[in-house]
C-alpha cells in the first residue's frame, strides 16, 4: 500500500509535459491519483483503528491479570492469618499463574502499541504527503489549463495568418481597388460626355442663383 502511495507521488511530481506526451488528460489523471491516495489513507485509518482497539484490549486483559495477582496475594495473606495454609497455598499458586499471564499479555500489549505507533506515524506521513500533493495538483491543473488555452490560441492565430487566409484577403483587396478604379473611370467618362450647352446651362443657372440671392438680400429676406 505504501509503495503504491510513493509511486503515485512520483507520477504527480513528474513534469506536466511527460503526461501530455502519453496522450493522457492531466487534469483527469491528477484527480484520479488524488482519489487513489485518499482511498489508501482511508484503508490505513481503518488499520490504525483496528490496531488501537487490539492494543486497548490487550492492555485491559493485562491489567485484569495484574489485579488478580494482587487479589490472590491479599487472599493468601488473609488465609495465613486465619491459619489455613492449604488455602493460602492455592491462592499463591493461582497468583503465580495470573502473574505469568499478566507478563505475557503485557509483552503482547507492548508489541501491539509499537505497531499502532508505527501505523500512526505512517498515517500522519501519508496525510502530509496527500496535502502536499493536493496543493501541487491545483498548481498542475492550472498549468495544464493554461497550456491548453495557449495551444488553442496559437492554433487559431496560425490559421488566421495562414497562406490561404492571406491570399484570400489579398484577392478581396484587389477587388476593392478594381471597384474604385471603375468608379473613377465612369466619373471621368461622365464629365467628358457633357456638352458645351450643358456647361453654359450650368453657368446660367449659377447666375440666376446669384441674382436671386442678391434680390433676397435687398428685400431683407
Amino acid at each position: 500500500m505504501f509503495k503504491f502511495f510513493k509511486r503515485v507521488k512520483t507520477v504527480v511530481s513528474s513534469e506536466l509535459n511527460t503526461v501530455l506526451d502519453k496522450a493522457e488528460d492531466p487534469v483527469k489523471m491528477l484527480d484520479q491519483y488524488m482519489r487513489d491516495m485518499a482511498e489508501d489513507i482511508r484503508e490505513v485509518e481503518a488499520a490504525v483503528a483496528k490496531q488501537i482497539a487490539n492494543e486497548k484490549m490487550l492492555k485491559r486483559k493485562a491489567n485484569d491479570a495484574k489485579a488478580m495477582v494482587e487479589k490472590r496475594q491479599q487472599q493468601a495473606e488473609k488465609a495465613i492469618e486465619s491459619g489455613n495454609d492449604d488455602l493460602a497455598r492455592r491462592a499463591l499458586q493461582d497468583k503465580k499463574d495470573h502473574d505469568a499471564t499478566a507478563q505475557q499479555l503485557n509483552e503482547s500489549w507492548e508489541r501491539a502499541k509499537q505497531d499502532a505507533d508505527m501505523l500512526r506515524d505512517k498515517l500522519d506521513e501519508m496525510k502530509k504527503e496527500y496535502n502536499e500533493m493536493k496543493l501541487k495538483k491545483d498548481s498542475l491543473k492550472a498549468r495544464a489549463e493554461s497550456a491548453k488555452t495557449r495551444t488553442k490560441i496559437n492554433r487559431t492565430m496560425s490559421s488566421v495568418g495562414g497562406d490561404e487566409s492571406k491570399q484570400g484577403f489579398e484577392r478581396m483587396e484587389e477587388k476593392v481597388l478594381r471597384y474604385e478604379a471603375e468608379a473613377e473611370t465612369t466619373e471621368d467618362l461622365s464629365r467628358e460626355s457633357r456638352s458645351l450647352d450643358d456647361e453654359f446651362d450650368e453657368l446660367e443657372k449659377d447666375d440666376v442663383d446669384d441674382e436671386l440671392a442678391a434680390l433676397k438680400e435687398k428685400l431683407g429676406k
